[in-house]
């Protein structure tokens, strides 16, 4: 059986795409955790990247989806997991996001699941059923520094690392280091996650019930899987 690999970012998608059957992207604050919102409300999403509104208002209306408004207190659909709780089954949404959308359409050609805490379970069987003994990469999407560097976020190793002990398979070193992580923060996990500078950030914001909400672990069966370009249920 191939091993599970660990790798930052967009830099680790592209490293590891071509040698794997299966990636998982793991941006749990808050594309991951926005995802497996929506698909358990019924809906689909499709991921876009940030940053020009514009063209996401023509791909949402191509696509037949509403269109996902920036993350602000109040708003609409957005980003806010807990903004998602309002969708209806059998709706779309267009998802722009800076990291997870991002990464996921980045991901091709391979197979493409998004993890958070709420979900780790189901996604990691999901992925080992459709990876076989074929090597599978797991991505912590991380953050950006203001020069547009990536941020390594810990909310997203000990994502990644929660999705590596559920397959419970042979590993690299890197998804090692990130397993153990998540194995000796358990106990601690919401407050890790709440203390984390992403955590601080959207509770300064005035999001608390979106930490809340991405801290739930293993309270979901779904298993968000990329397919014709909208992630739904496998």
């Amino acid at each position: 059986m191939e091993p599970v690999a660990c790798e930052w970012g967009s830099a680790g998608v592209k490293a590891l795409r071509d040698h794997v059957a299966v990636l998982v992207i793991v941006d749990v604050l808050s594309f991951s955790t926005a995802v497996d919102v929506a698909l358990s409300r019924g809906a689909t999403v499709i991921p876009f990247p940030l940053g020009d509104p514009a063209l996401a208002r023509a791909e949402a209306e191509r696509r037949g989806a509403r269109l996902a408004a920036p993350r602000r207190a109040g708003a609409q659909l957005s980003l806010s997991p807990a903004s998602l709780r309002q969708l209806s089954p059998g709706e779309r949404l267009l998802l722009p996001s800076p990291n997870g959308s991002r990464l996921s359409r980045e991901a091709a050609p391979a197979m493409v699941f998004t993890a958070c805490l709420r979900n780790f379970p189901s996604v990691a069987a999901a992925t080992a059923r459709h990876a076989g003994d074929r090597a599978i990469g797991v991505i912590p999407a991380g953050e950006r520094w203001p020069d547009d560097t990536l941020r390594p976020a810990i909310e997203d190793w000990l994502g990644a690392g929660a999705v590596i002990d559920a397959l419970d398979r042979p590993t690299t070193a890197e998804a090692r280091v990130a397993r153990d992580a998540f194995r000796a923060a358990t106990d601690d996990l919401p407050t890790l996650v709440r203390d984390s500078i992403s955590g601080r950030e959207l509770i300064e914001r005035g999001f608390l019930s979106d930490v809340e909400i991405a801290t739930e672990r293993g309270v979901s069966g779904i298993a968000p899987f990329l397919l014709d370009g909208a992630f739904q249920p496998d």
